[in-house]
């Protein structure tokens, strides 16, 4: 693969003994996640995710294995090649482009290697450009267009959402670093990984060998273009370069299409690449237009034939999102001129387009044969408990069983509360009654719902052993209700509470 002349040669990905032997040395001095935590200390490990080097150039002042490939691989600092010799194959890594010589005496790294834990203890390694392990706040460390970016919060974010059941084929759409595709190779027999930039599918190549993961089947070209008009799969995840933004600087990140196009047609021609029942998942942007209502505009996205579930996060007004990539780019440390013509230029193209906010996300598609798809689009800026791909999993079935269950039957039906589901009653102190009763779930979404005093009592019993029915006949007898009258009006609330998860099917 060619790579970008102006950003540094990278390692040949064609040299697996290379990558294996590399890999080998990195395990054998602790060059871990967990090693790092040790070696450094919370304090330092943490900084170093938000690009700060300082404190961990202070706890690497010593000579040992680990702090050598710290300062190498992390820090990029010149190292003797001396001492880099008793801890990696110095020639090896040298011929492969691993190292290169930083004058007489010392070796230097061509990219940013740096430890990831995987979901069940694996040890992986994840590279990227030179000062480009992390973004945000910081700025990146390379303004080159084709530069390439380690793991990000929305990297883990997508990662966490992912649904890992076993798949047949999986493809990672923007792949960048390849974190996505390094996840889909324990769960898929195949992997597809797709790129613009050709420099993100060498440095994918070099992190799936460098955490000794099965090589993906690496193709270049925009959102699906590299795929053929006859493959499908069970499973499409997407990191896209979302930013809405005046023009396409930065490949990693900037979309090249107007507005929120680029994520629009990504979530539109999904829909015809998976398999029945496969899934579908993307981070996004979306413009909050005037006089247009966001859940409706996503709605409008999402193809024929698939189940939706979009989740908006977060929202900031035009002016706080044109910051916060300005600064992601590192333009508030250049000109003061120029950063203020970037700035106009931003907020020229939000007034042209009617934009005052920009929504931030996750979409899940998957592909269903039933007659009416459901589409949920809501606001959960709330705090949740990752990893979600079990819960994502979990809606979508609860959806099925809500589809296939009229009123009469969720009645005959049995229930269970589902775990780690608290009650929270509010009112005044000393008052006989609560005004209301909340439900609260510890796990996954962490949701909270207002119920009434059946709806309590209802979730409350729910252990499987009685249908429905059962107990709403029982309840209606506590409170001396007419029980026909109480099984026509609570399924509408019971769905509501398998809907969001407090209740699931026994």
């Amino acid at each position: 693969m060619v790579s970008d002349s102006s950003l540094a040669p990278l390692p040949s990905a064609d040299r697996p003994d290379v990558a294996a032997a590399l890999r080998d040395a990195l395990l054998g001095a602790s060059f871990t996640a967990d090693g790092l935590l040790e070696l450094l200390g919370a304090p330092a490990y943490a900084a170093l995710a938000r690009s700060e080097t300082v404190p961990a150039l202070r706890a690497t002042r010593g000579d040992s294995a680990l702090e050598v490939l710290v300062r190498l691989f992390l820090l990029q600092q010149p190292v003797l090649h001396a001492r880099v010799a008793d801890v990696l194959p110095l020639e090896a890594c040298l011929e492969a482009g691993w190292l290169v010589r930083a004058g007489a005496e010392e070796v230097a790294a061509t990219v940013d290697v740096r430890p990831y834990g995987g979901p069940d203890g694996e040890d992986w390694f994840i590279v990227s450009d030179l000062g480009c392990a992390v973004g945000g706040a910081g700025g990146i460390g390379s303004r080159e267009e084709g530069v390439v970016l380690g793991v990000g919060g929305a990297s883990t974010t997508l990662a966490g959402i992912t649904v890992r059941t076993p798949v047949g084929a999986a493809l990672d759409l923007g792949t960048g670093s390849g974190i996505q595709a390094l996840h889909a190779a324990r769960h898929a027999t195949r992997v597809t990984a797709t790129d613009l930039n050709p420099r993100a599918l060498h440095i994918t190549a070099l992190t799936l060998a460098l955490s000794g993961a099965p090589a993906a089947d690496l193709r270049e070209g925009s959102l699906f273009e590299p795929v053929r008009d006859d493959e499908t799969y069970d499973l499409i995840v997407s990191n896209p370069p979302f930013v809405i933004s005046p023009g396409a600087r930065l490949t990693y990140r900037d979309g090249g299409m107007g507005g929120d196009d680029l994520c629009r047609s990504l979530v539109q021609q999904a829909g015809e690449r998976l398999t029945e029942g496969g899934f579908a998942q993307f981070l996004a942007n979306w413009q909050h237009v005037e006089g247009e209502d966001w859940q409706d505009r996503l709605r409008s996205w999402v193809p024929r034939g698939c189940d939706a579930w979009i989740v908006q996060r977060e929202v900031q007004d035009v002016t706080q999102y044109a910051e916060l990539w300005l600064r992601d780019a590192g333009d508030h440390r250049g000109d003061p001129a120029e950063y203020q013509a970037l700035y106009d230029a931003w907020l020229d193209e939000f007034e042209a387009r009617k934009v005052k906010a920009v929504g931030f996300g996750w979409i899940t598609l998957r592909k269903t044969a039933a007659a009416e798809p459901s589409v949920v689009a809501e606001e959960w800026p709330h705090p949740v408990e990752q990893p979600l791909g079990d819960t994502v999993a979990a809606h979508f079935e609860r959806l099925d069983y809500l589809r296939e269950h009229d009123d009469a039957a969720l009645l005959e039906g049995h229930f269970k509360l589902a775990p780690e589901i608290v009650q929270e009653q509010v009112g005044l102190p000393g008052a006989e009654d609560p005004e209301h009763v909340v439900l609260r779930q510890n796990r996954g979404m962490r949701r909270a719902t207002k119920v009434d005093t059946v709806g309590a009592g209802f979730a409350g019993v729910c252990d499987g052993s009685l249908s429905a029915g059962r107990i709403l006949d029982a309840i209606a007898q506590l409170m001396g209700e007419d029980p026909v009258l109480l099984r026509d009006r609570t399924p509408a609330q019971i769905r509501v509470l398998v809907e969001q998860g407090f209740l699931e099917p026994a």
